[in-house]
């Protein structure tokens, strides 16, 4: 077999191996993560105000409760699904996130998946934020993303963050902006 040849099938062999095995899923995972950049932030002239705080949501002990508890604080809101390959990219920076700010910031990890799969890609992945259930249907203070989606809203109930594709959120920006906001 010729070298060019040889090196041609090892070529072809790797990119469909992220196509058909789990090395491919992580290997896609990496990839989102080495290539995502932070958030853009909305200028302050351009920020708009939720209008409402009433959303009925559920936890992780499928308990019901409203957003409402979070009314003049900092809150960082993200909507995910496990089998959504950009999506799970961000939850290992949103982890971080939550790590350093969970005492300061209000973290709403939402999904309106049910909790068997959620339970299992947590546990696999060793995520401990905590992840909130979506009531499809209820009413919501700001647009629900088709999947993937975040939001970060000040304490005046400004939204200073509307992404709806894949970033960084362990990012000096984010850090800066969430110390700007307490």
């Amino acid at each position: 077999m010729k070298r060019k040849t040889f090196f041609t099938l090892i070529i072809i062999a790797f990119v469909l191996s992220f196509f058909v095995t789990p090395v491919g899923y992580w290997g896609k995972i990496w990839l989102m993560r080495l290539f995502a950049s932070p958030p853009e932030i909305i200028h302050v002239a351009d920020r708009k105000e939720i209008n409402t705080y009433d959303w009925k949501l559920k936890d992780a002990n499928w308990d019901f409760f409203n957003f409402q508890r979070s009314k003049g604080k900092v809150v960082f809101v993200h909507f995910w699904a496990s089998w959504n390959t950009p999506s799970a990219a961000e939850l290992k920076g949103i982890q971080t996130l939550y790590d350093a700010y969970s005492d300061k910031v209000d973290f709403y990890i939402v999904t309106n998946e049910e909790r068997e799969p959620v339970e299992e890609f947590m546990e696999k992945n060793k995520y401990t934020f905590p992840v909130t259930y979506r009531i499809v249907g209820a009413n919501a203070p700001f647009e629900i993303p088709k999947v993937q989606g975040t939001y970060i809203i000040d304490k005046n109930g400004a939204i200073v963050v509307d992404s709806k594709g894949t970033h960084d959120w362990d990012s000096d920006r984010v850090t800066q902006l969430l110390e700007s906001l307490f």
